[in-house]
């Protein structure tokens, strides 16, 4: 929520109360994916960037591909304007998301080869890079986690500067997360995005 909403909320939270209630009963018979690009469309109209950011984020979390996102921005056209979706794009594309890279649009999930796990320490989070995607991984009692880099608020790729011992903190919004678990410990409320993985002949593979 930006200072302004924030603002407004402290000193007028009748008025603000009633408008983010009719907001949530707008879309009650919509499904969240659908919602959200509607957000989506509404933040991009008002030209919000950290509104379009936050719903962007939400869109894709709950199943929206970049091509839907792409498609929803474009269908919008009579509403929007060039100028207005090319400034979405524009922010999307600072944003870096792996998803919206050109190569990656339309492409199915599958298995990519990260680390040999020999490599990997024991009680220790390793910070890779595996085919232009940074990951966290972590290992214990001989289990490991595959974590997306990328925060779940604004998918701000955390460095590994940012890991503490357990305590991974998001340099942008200082969400904090613990790494063992993927839980967010501190300001936000989602978890890191954890990727699927196995072990093939020795080596760790994750699955986007």
């Amino acid at each position: 929520m930006s200072d302004a909403l924030s603002y407004l909320v402290k000193v007028r939270p009748e008025a603000m109360t009633g408008y983010f209630k009719f907001l949530k009963l707008a879309g009650q018979h919509l499904d969240p994916k659908t919602r959200n690009l509607i957000s989506v469309i509404t933040k991009v109209h008002a030209q919000t960037e950290n509104g379009l950011k936050q719903y962007l984020t939400r869109a894709l979390r709950e199943g929206a591909t970049p091509d839907e996102v792409l498609d929803a921005l474009l269908m919008a056209f009579p509403a929007l304007g060039l100028a207005k979706i090319v400034w979405a794009t524009d922010i999307i594309l600072k944003m870096d998301i792996p998803e919206f890279r050109p190569a990656m649009l339309g492409a199915e999930a599958q298995w990519h080869d990260v680390v040999a796990v020999k490599e990997l320490q024991e009680g220790e989070t390793a910070y890779l890079e595996c085919e232009g995607r940074h990951l966290f991984v972590h290992k214990a009692a001989k289990a490991l986690k595959v974590y997306d880099s990328r925060c779940p608020h604004q998918v701000t790729d955390i460095p590994h500067l940012a890991l503490k011992g357990n305590k991974l903190t998001c340099p942008k919004h200082k969400w904090a997360f613990d790494i063992a678990s993927g839980k967010c410990i501190a300001k936000g409320d989602r978890p890191l995005n954890e990727f699927k993985h196995k072990v093939d002949k020795g080596r760790l593979l994750a699955y986007w």
